[in-house]
């Protein structure tokens, strides 16, 4: 299993150059170049809600991408740091501005569904995780 890390912080200037590393490291996986764009999409959406969640919460870590080739499988998670609370923590006065953002948090991940069969979202207390997988139609040329 090959493993390409990227970080980067926290500035949406910083998404595209993430998009095309993907989509980059992906065509070498193997993965269909008629799905690529998809893959572009899917990636720039997740790290768009990443770089939007680290500056709604002034997190200064960065943002990370892990691009991992598996037998048969290309896979990418997008992380952030930013805390998730439950439902029921919203501060009073505050809840046009949680209900909004909570809002355009789901349209980005509802986008990143429509874009990918297999993809799993996790979120607690230390961040979230984004993990979207490809099938690739070819050995890939090693990533070493």
């Amino acid at each position: 299993m090959a493993t390409v890390e990227l970080r980067f912080s926290a500035l949406p200037e910083h998404v595209r150059t993430a998009r095309l590393v993907a989509a980059a490291v992906a065509r070498r996986a193997g993965v269909d170049e008629a799905v690529l764009d998809e893959v572009r999409l899917a990636v720039g959406e997740a790290c768009s809600r990443a770089v939007g969640l680290h500056q709604s919460a002034g997190i200064i870590e960065p943002v990370r991408v892990a691009l991992i080739e598996e037998e048969k499988q290309f896979s990418i998670e997008v992380g952030d740091e930013a805390p998730r609370s439950a439902p029921g923590d919203r501060a009073p006065g505050g809840a046009v501005d949680v209900d909004a953002e909570a809002e355009e948090d789901e349209m980005g991940l509802a986008v990143i569904s429509g874009l990918v069969d297999d993809v799993e979202v996790t979120a607690g207390e230390n961040g979230g995780l984004i993990r979207m997988t490809w099938p690739t139609t070819s050995p890939g040329i090693a990533l070493a």
